[in-house]
């Protein structure tokens, strides 16, 4: 069974046009990584989990504030790994300033029987449609142009 992940596509108006929030994933692997390398706050999915209240919850996890507004859901997508991320899109201002990620634990340094603790989410940033188009996770290109196609012009 592939794995099943939800998560919100934030965005918000600004008057040179809408921006998208993306988050930078947390951890020694993603470290130096920008291109291609964030995605929506998102994360598993429980079996059998209502996938909307598992995509509050992981966003509230991810930013460590909750969020709110009237939710678009998006198509979902399927990973190149497999995985499918369901996502909603929500018009919400967030403050990347207030970023609290929760925690995950790993062995750092591998094979070194030592485990430390990383924020599951390292930074959170607002994108213009073109930022984010380069800087968001290839897996997750569909849901952000979908998205894109739903918000309003620039300008």
């Amino acid at each position: 069974m592939p794995e099943v992940s939800a998560g919100l596509l934030l965005w918000r108006r600004t008057p040179a046009g809408p921006q998208v929030l993306l988050v930078h994933p947390g951890g020694p692997y993603w470290r130096g990584k920008d291109d291609a390398a964030w995605s929506i706050p998102k994360g598993l999915a429980e079996p059998g989990e209502d996938l909307f209240a598992a995509a509050l919850r992981e966003t509230e996890e991810e930013l460590g504030q909750a969020v709110s507004g009237e939710a678009q859901p998006l198509p979902p997508c399927r990973t190149p790994g497999g995985k499918w991320v369901h996502a909603w899109l929500v018009e919400a201002d967030f403050d990347p300033a207030a970023l609290r990620s929760n925690l995950f634990e790993m062995e750092w340094p591998p094979r070194s029987g030592r485990r430390a603790a990383f924020p599951e989410v390292d930074e959170a940033a607002w994108f213009t449609p073109d930022e984010a188009r380069i800087r968001i996770h290839r897996g997750q290109r569909p849901i952000l142009d979908d998205a894109l196609r739903r918000l309003p012009p620039t300008g």
